[in-house]
């Protein structure tokens, strides 16, 4: 069977078991930050394992991308030098919500293994947890398996998701290869994990462990199981090594035909094959690229490949044009991969081409410092400095040590990099973690979505990061509320700012920021004293208010117009709008097109045009995807979250917690004022709305009549009248360069009578009056014709600057080189310059000393001659 195959198979088999097929999660998590991808077929369930978001089903099957590659489970350095390692791997998986526990799950287990796969019974083995004696009956008692072929093993039967989260024993099924293969089953000595195979888990989910690592009963036992794709296709297509499966092959077999490899079983070509997977995928769910974070790890998976391929030879970039077979591969299975394939060959090009500049430099360092080696540890300022300065990821820098023998000094490469992490601090500003300081319980309820005033409780204050009772007259510090209409800055949106006041009592608000759940109003008492438990007036800005909701609402359908001109590929990365203007960042991987921005903006105009209401409701984040929302990626959101729908038939529907419009038509018009690029796949547009537009729009007009009074002209004719004008001085510029060739080679024709003998042959150093750079080239080329045998200095004056081009006859070179010539005259001259031993060219500032300079001219020359 191939893979596609028994992918299909397996949900098939489920959703005729009455389970949901439900599709894949993102490689990024939604809304857990405890992990970096995800990892397991369980992640996009955990919640509903803790009962905390209930499905309409209470079975599912899936078959979920994974990827391990960072944070605690990381098999980056293994991938390549084993046969079932990999970053990117699917797991199938079966789910009960508290519907079936132990006996169906591993009924339903040997049913799809022995019946739907036809495997041999004998030729597979069983473990239970030393705990479960539950398990380890049903499977002797009801299944009929042969109790000698089960081992009872502790850790390794025990499956937790992370230090805290849904856990519980595991029953683990393993085929076993053959005894051509050496090995023992599992839990004995001679068990290394190669002759049996673990081919399924089937975890029954019974615990939560909390932070204490307390073990707490979950509401209902569940089941979550997780088979490896890639290993039961080994099994299937009777191979050993799941590289050896058809998927890879297909990979390995491209990537040998681009890298032009004979050996298919060359250890790089399995790390750049399981390599696109992951880096295809992880850009598909909208990771780029960077130096932190997931950007951080896809970047070292990335490079990683590209040092293999450049092991095997490649001398261009060939890593982006397998995301083409990886589509033929994945794509039915995955049609994110078709959709998505010309976005993510360019993220990868980028990053081929960025690392291209520097891997030849970096390989130069490591060598030269393995040639030197003493020992076997390469020193730990050699791996600090090939990562700092060339960007080689840890892990590739061990790669290559590994492939010869050697370690990394660990030690010496953390020092290098706290050190350079003080000197990053040194004179850095001190950033308060408010967080620790307040320690409060509750938090501020927000009242700002509807009102723009109202009166809060003083629930804390603070005055130079410590807490206080009171803030007096002069003093700057922080007021928390226990309700406030202040937005605190977050989601790109600024802080409001406004007033406090009570009796006698005025405090200006200068910004509002959170921490937690508290909203932190920054303040100055300008009038009175402000104490714990005394209750405050509240008053925001309207004015810059509305003004900032108008810019954010704009971005929201700014995001829209982006993805419906310019693809689904585009995601917000990073967004800044307060009451001047917004600024939206966004994976994209070229200039927008002054077409496409048109386009954009005529989107989001006829959207503000439409006048359309916003809307706003508090949901559950699973209602919410089902709505079609957007959330914003890397963003953490609370069991509830408000969805902020505006535009005609949901132009626009996304997460936000922000403040905005009431109507699309308040927002009145937007502006698009600048696109450039950020950082390698970001790029940034900025642009006004409402009041700022109109304002734009008044300059821009200001700024048309001035051209149109310069030129003689009208707003219709303008562009005609500057065509005209550009096309008359584009004629007088070529008169003047015709004008001055002619002056200079009249000039030229009266040089040669001031050529002086040196050696048996002239020397002549002129300065050629009405001769710009160009003509004296051709001055230079005509002198020398005259000359016979010569060595030839020319300078020419223009607007403070000296132009120099110095000939030698070919007789000459042997002697006297121009580059010499030139290098030693223009640097006399506060210049420089160089060339051929012919010809070269240069300049300088200092035109006070030309005469003297080229006075020297012949006496240099037979310095040389000497």
């Amino acid at each position: 069977m191939k893979t596609v195959e028994i992918r299909e198979a397996f949900l098939d088999f489920f959703e005729q078991q009455q389970h949901t097929r439900v599709e894949s999660s993102s490689l990024v998590p939604a809304n857990d930050p405890t992990l970096l991808f995800t990892n397991a077929g369980m992640n996009q369930f955990k919640d509903t394992f803790l009962g905390n978001d209930p499905r309409p089903y209470v079975r599912a099957t899936s078959s979920q991308r994974c990827v391990r590659a960072g944070g605690k489970h990381n098999d980056l350095e293994n991938v390549g030098y084993t046969a079932r390692h990999h970053t990117f791997f699917e797991m199938l998986g079966n789910f009960s919500f508290g519907d079936y526990f132990k006996q169906d799950a591993i009924q339903f287990a040997w049913d799809f293994l022995t019946g739907t796969l036809g495997l041999p019974p004998e030729r597979l083995w069983v473990t239970c947890h030393i705990s479960d004696d539950e398990a380890e009956e049903i499977w002797v008692n009801e299944i009929g398996f042969p109790r000698e072929r089960i081992s009872r093993l502790d850790e390794d039967n025990f499956w937790q998701m992370g230090d805290t989260g849904p856990c519980g024993p595991c029953s683990e099924i393993f085929y076993d290869h053959g005894p051509d293969v050496p090995g023992g089953p599992p839990g004995n000595p001679d068990d290394d994990l190669d002759r049996y195979i673990e081919i399924w888990n089937l975890v029954f989910m019974q615990y939560n462990r909390d932070a204490e690592g307390n073990m707490n009963p979950l509401p209902a036992p569940s089941v979550d199981t997780g088979m490896g794709l890639e290993r039961i296709a080994a099994v299937m297509q009777k191979v050993h090594s799941n590289y050896e499966i058809d998927l890879f092959q297909a990979l390995i077999t491209a990537a040998a035909g681009l890298l032009q490899v004979d050996d298919l079983e060359h250890k790089s070509l399995r790390v750049i094959a399981d390599h696109i997977r992951s880096c295809a995928f992880l850009v598909a769910d909208g990771v780029l690229p960077g130096n932190e974070g997931r950007g951080y790890v896809l970047r070292r998976i990335i490079r990683r490949a590209i040092r293999h391929g450049n092991k095997l030879g490649a001398s261009a970039p060939f890593f982006h044009k397998l995301v083409a077979t990886l589509a033929q591969e994945m794509g039915a299975a995955y049609p994110e991969l078709v959709k998505l394939q010309p976005q993510i060959e360019k993220a990868l090009l980028t990053e081929e081409e960025q690392f291209a500049k520097t891997l030849d430099k970096g390989m130069v360092i490591l060598e030269e410092a393995l040639d030197g080696l003493a020992g076997e540890e390469i020193p730990g300022d050699v791996v600090f400095k090939l990562y700092d300065t060339y960007g080689f990821p840890v892990d590739l820098t061990n790669d290559i040590a590994r492939e010869r023998g050697l370690r990394l000094d660990m030690d010496g490469y953390d020092a290098a990099m706290a050190e350079q992490r003080s000197r990053s601090q040194e004179g850095g500003s001190f950033k308060v973690d408010y967080n620790d300081i307040l320690k409060l319980e509750g938090h501020t309820e927000f009242t700002g979505y509807d009102s723009t005033h109202g009166e809060g409780t003083v629930t804390a204050l603070l005055r130079d990061g410590q807490q206080v009772d009171s803030l007096a007259t002069d003093e700057t510090g922080i007021v928390v509320l226990s309700n406030t209409p202040f937005y605190g800055e977050s989601g790109g949106q600024v802080g409001d700012t406004g007033y406090l006041t009570a009796s006698g009592v005025k405090l200006e608000v200068t910004d509002t920021t959170k921490a937690s759940d508290q909203h932190l109003h920054h303040v100055k008492v300008l009038q009175g004293s402000v104490s714990k438990g005394d209750v405050l007036a509240t008053q925001v800005d309207a004015s810059l208010r509305q003004r900032t909701r108008l810019n954010h609402s704009a971005t929201h359908l700014l995001h829209a117009a982006l993805r419906r001109v310019l693809g689904d590929h585009v995601q917000q990365k990073g967004s800044l709008v307060d009451s001047q203007r917004l600024r939206f960042d966004f994976s994209h991987f070229e200039a927008v097109s002054a077409e496409e921005l048109r386009q954009i903006e005529h989107l989001v105009n006829e959207q503000v045009r439409a006048n359309t209401e916003v809307s706003t409701r508090l949901m559950s984040m699973e209602e919410a995807m089902d709505a079609g929302a957007m959330a914003l990626f890397g963003e953490k959101y609370g069991d509830e979250v408000r969805v902020l729908a505006m535009g005609e038939d949901n132009f626009s529907v996304e997460l936000c917690g922000g403040t905005h419009a009431a109507r699309t038509g308040d927002i009145g018009l937007l502006r698009i004022t600048a696109e450039s690029g950020v950082a390698a796949g970001i790029r940034r547009i900025e642009g006004v709305t409402g009041a700022g537009a109109l304002a734009l729009i008044d300059a821009s007009e200001q700024q048309l009549a001035a051209v149109c009074e310069v030129v003689k002209g009208t707003v219709d004719n303008v562009a005609d009248k500057v065509a005209g004008l550009r096309a008359e001085n584009r004629e007088l510029e070529k008169e003047i360069a015709r004008l001055k060739q002619k002056l200079a080679t009249g000039a030229g024709s009266d040089l040669t009578a001031d050529a002086v003998d040196v050696g048996g042959f002239k020397v002549l150093a002129a300065n050629v009056e009405g001769a710009d750079a160009k003509s004296l080239r051709e001055v230079l080329d005509q002198v020398k014709n005259k000359l016979g045998s010569a060595v030839i200095l020319l300078a020419a004056v223009n607007d403070d600057k000296v132009a120099l081009a110095a000939g030698v006859t070919k007789d000459l070179t042997d002697r006297v080189k121009a580059g010499d010539l030139m290098r030693e005259f223009a640097t006399r001259l506060g210049g420089k310059g160089g060339g051929r031993p012919d010809m070269a060219q240069g300049g300088g500032s200092d035109v006070q000393a030309l005469p003297e300079v080229l006075k020297d001219v012949p006496g240099w020359v037979q310095s040389q001659l000497s």
